[in-house]
């Protein structure tokens, strides 16, 4: 047995010690600020020394966070499929990822406003290099994914995720997000890693693939910003992948990223909880593949064809695949003054001289659109 030390986040004992160790950290204090405006810091401390536990810091501290950030930087969240969801049960949510904190961030708020059962998340640990970052991610529930390991100890660390992930849901009863894939979809064109389930399937022990994956009740979630606030910062990666090199990011490249993605406009917000996959899905599954591998294949497909069609389509979406195929079939989708408003973001981020920059950007707002109708296709 392990008891998770390298990965887990705290246990409830662990929280007002850490939160008094930290209070006084100068980006701790500056969020705490941003959260409780209208409060002096004496009023704040008040508040987060009444924390005990992480559903405490969630609900006290954390939501009132996100709820202003969603004030200062969007026109709103929305959300549905969560009233098909029981309050008593936990669930594996599988989503596309479009930023570092917010996704985990905006689900956690709706599954708090819809009363039922707060995620865990899985966050790279060559995220959370700040100590302070570090802590604020152990007081939000997420556990590390560790990266840049060779291919024997990547092995045992799946092994031990895979294994922790089964004990929060399993014996924990505890809710646990994961994105689809490792890192953000920078391109707009979500889909699943199969090495993603691979990694989920390795506890599962003596039960067979559909016996497992339906015992932790994988819900398909589909995450739409109206816009990417870190939209050009994803530019030299695409650039770098389209011309074949290798990209490495810059020191700050992704604590960058989380606070333009929290303070850059993102418009409106949409969240998507699909149906819980069902056991005759998964048993379908296993009739017609019969190599582990291949089932898997299927369920990614799957998931990446529920993200796909739940997920929100917004005017700039329409407006972003029109502008790339050079026509207006989707023009009852949004107005003159909405094209114009989505081009003149066009010109202020993008050298027009350089038609693959252009395409390149207007892909990341279209694929989403390219994707759900190519599942009429077929």
């Amino acid at each position: 047995m392990t008891d998770f030390d390298k990965i887990r986040f705290y246990r409830d004992s662990e929280v007002h010690p850490a939160l008094q160790q930290y209070i006084k950290h100068p980006m701790v204090k500056a969020l705490l600020q941003f959260s409780f405006p209208e409060k002096s810091f004496s009023e704040i401390e008040e508040i987060v020394m009444d924390c005990h536990s992480i559903r405490d810091f969630q609900t006290k501290v954390i939501y009132h966070s996100i709820r202003k950030v969603l004030e200062k930087s969007s026109e709103g969240l929305t959300y549905s499929g969560f009233d098909s969801l029981s309050k008593d049960e936990s669930y594996m949510f599988i989503s596309n990822h479009r930023d570092i904190l917010l996704d985990t961030s905006l689900l956690n708020c709706a599954l708090y406003e819809q009363d039922l059962i707060m995620t865990a998340s899985a966050i790279g640990d060559n995220l959370v290099q700040k100590p302070f970052l570090l802590l604020l991610s152990k007081l939000n529930r997420n556990f590390l994914v560790q990266r840049g390991l060779g291919p024997r100890e990547m092995l045992r660390s799946s092994m031990e995720l895979s294994a922790y992930i089964k004990d929060l849901l399993v014996e924990q009863n505890r809710s646990v997000w994961m994105a689809q894939r490792e890192g953000r979809t920078k391109d707009g064109n979500d889909h699943t890693q199969q090495g993603v389930l691979k990694m989920l399937a390795m506890a599962k022990g003596d039960l067979s693939l559909s016996e497992y994956f339906s015992k932790i009740k994988i819900v398909p979630i589909s995450m739409s910003y109206e816009f990417d606030p870190t939209d050009i910062l994803k530019m030299p990666e695409i650039m770098a992948k389209h011309n074949e090199e290798t990209y490495v990011k810059s020191a700050n490249e992704d604590f960058n990223s989380i606070m333009q993605g929290a303070l850059g406009n993102k418009g409106r917000i949409h969240i998507t909880a699909g149906n819980v996959i069902s056991a005759d899905v998964f048993k379908k599954m296993e009739q017609e593949e019969s190599s582990i591998n291949d089932q898997l294949k299927s369920l990614a497909t799957y998931i990446d064809n529920r993200i796909h069609e739940n997920y929100k389509l917004w005017p700039a979406n329409y407006i972003a695949c029109d502008l790339l195929k050079n026509n207006e079939l989707h023009k009852d989708k949004y107005t003159s003054k909405q094209k114009r408003q989505f081009e003149r973001r066009l010109t202020r981020r993008i050298d027009f001289k350089n038609s693959l920059e252009v395409n390149s950007y207007l892909l990341m707002y279209a694929n989403p659109v390219l994707n759900h109708e190519a599942l009429n296709e077929v």
